[in-house]
Formats: structure tokens, sequence, C-alpha cells
């Protein structure tokens, strides 16, 4: 059954211990410099894990199902020892989000965006994009994230990267993708508990852009887990909302 990737959820004191290294489990490559650069880690109420990514200086891209209903949303600083969590100044759900959507496993607008009060030392934006029309079934993307390795959780905080292939009926409201070499028959890369609010990028004229951002995961043939399909919302019908609301909030691109 499709579902939602389940926010790992983290004691502080491991988060903030964790590495924020490029290492990689279970995937073939590390994340490129740049993009590895972009990555941060969100935290919400309780320890609840998401992933974003910088499209600004101060302004972080995530998935809606990351915030919660009066719930202070943060960002982990890395570079300062120890690690501290950054409060974000506003986190705004894209308007035609539905959170009973995304409970009934229904595309939706799974997109927000977090203002912080300052930039995240070593830390740089990425550039966005709109996947490339049309999409079709094989088509590479890349998934950047914080998640885990495993359904457990255990190791979330590091920064891992996944090649995945699109399969299925691609269309603007949803984007599928599997491991190329298990096509989802078998347990391969893709995104995991942590993952929610990822980067999706795509290469384009030599440019690797954010064309969507992680919702969902399961496990081989749809089972519960990870390893087998993640879902990606694309940027299709929200780039414009991203970058008018981004600019309101003092962002330049």
């Amino acid at each position: 059954m499709i579902g939602q990737i389940r926010p790992v959820v983290l004691s502080l004191a491991l988060l903030l211990a964790a590495s924020p290294c490029h290492a990689i489990t279970g995937s073939r490559s590390a994340p490129s410099e740049a993009v590895a650069r972009s990555i941060v880690t969100v935290v919400g109420a309780g320890g609840v894990v998401c992933t974003g990514a910088m499209i600004a200086p101060r302004v972080v891209l995530t998935a809606a199902h990351c915030l919660g209903a009066g719930v202070t949303t943060r960002v982990v600083d890395y570079s300062s020892k120890p690690p501290q969590l950054l409060i974000t100044q506003k986190a705004l759900a894209h308007p035609q989000y539905n959170a009973q959507a995304i409970a009934a496993h229904r595309a939706t607008a799974d997109i927000a965006l977090l203002l912080l009060a300052s930039p995240v030392p070593g830390k740089s934006p990425v550039s966005l994009g709109t996947p490339r029309l049309p999409i079709a079934p094989g088509t590479n993307f890349t998934v950047a994230g914080i998640g885990s390795s495993s359904p457990s959780g255990s190791d979330a905080g590091v920064a891992r990267a996944a090649h995945l292939v699109v399969i299925g009926r691609p269309g603007t409201l949803q984007i599928r993708l599997a491991d190329p070499l298990t096509q989802n028959k078998s347990a391969g890369m893709g995104g995991c508990t942590g993952d929610s609010g990822a980067p999706v990028f795509e290469d384009q004229d030599g440019q690797s852009l954010v064309t969507g951002v992680v919702s969902w995961s399961t496990g081989p043939n749809f089972s519960d887990g990870c390893g087998g399909v993640t879902g990606v919302t694309p940027l299709t019908l929200y780039l414009g909302w991203i970058v008018t609301t981004a600019r309101s909030l003092g962002a330049t691109f």
C-alpha cells in the first residue's frame, strides 16, 4: 500500500550528534558537493525530522506535511559546536495543500517554505525548475535527503543520494520513481524515513535543478517500508507560488 513517508522521530541529543558528512548507505553514489551543501535537516515537534533544500539564503523548500499546526519548525545548524536548532520565522504551506488527501494517499500540493532569521552557515541555495515535458517512464531523477537507510530511522541525519527512474504514468500532480535495477520488484534505492521534503533533481542542459519534492515511499511491490517506490510532488504546478512567496519573504533569485 502506498504510504506517506513516516517522519523519523529522534531524540535531539542523537540528532544533534549525527555527523553531517556525505557518506552513503544503500546507494551507489554520494550527492555532489553543491547538492549536499543545499540540504538541511528540518525538525518539528517531538523531534520529528524531515529534509529541506535551501532555495535562497534564508528560504527552505520542504513538504507541507512536515509542518505541524501551531508547531515551531526548526533547522539544524551543524556548523556550530555543538549543533544548534535555528527557529524559523515563518512556515508557509501551499494554499492548495490538503492534509486529508495525504492521509488518503492522494496527490496534493505537498509544498512548503520556511523562512529563517539568517542563512545557515555552510549552506548555499540550489536552483529551481520544472520537469521536462512530457515526463516519460525511464526518465532519470536524483533524490537527495537526510533520511535513514532503513525504516527504523536509526541512522537519519546523513546526506544520501539515490539515482532513480520514472515508472507508471507520470503527470503534473505526481511522479513515481524506483531503482532502475529493481523496478519495485525487490528492495532497492529510494526515499526512506526522514526523507519527506527532500529535493528531487533533474539534470537539464548541464545544470542540476530541483524539480520536485519527496512526499511518500513504499517498500517493494507497494508494501510498507522503503526501497520500493518514491512518490514525488513535481513543481510543475507550484513553481510560480514558490517563487512569488519566496520573494515576498525577501528572497532573490
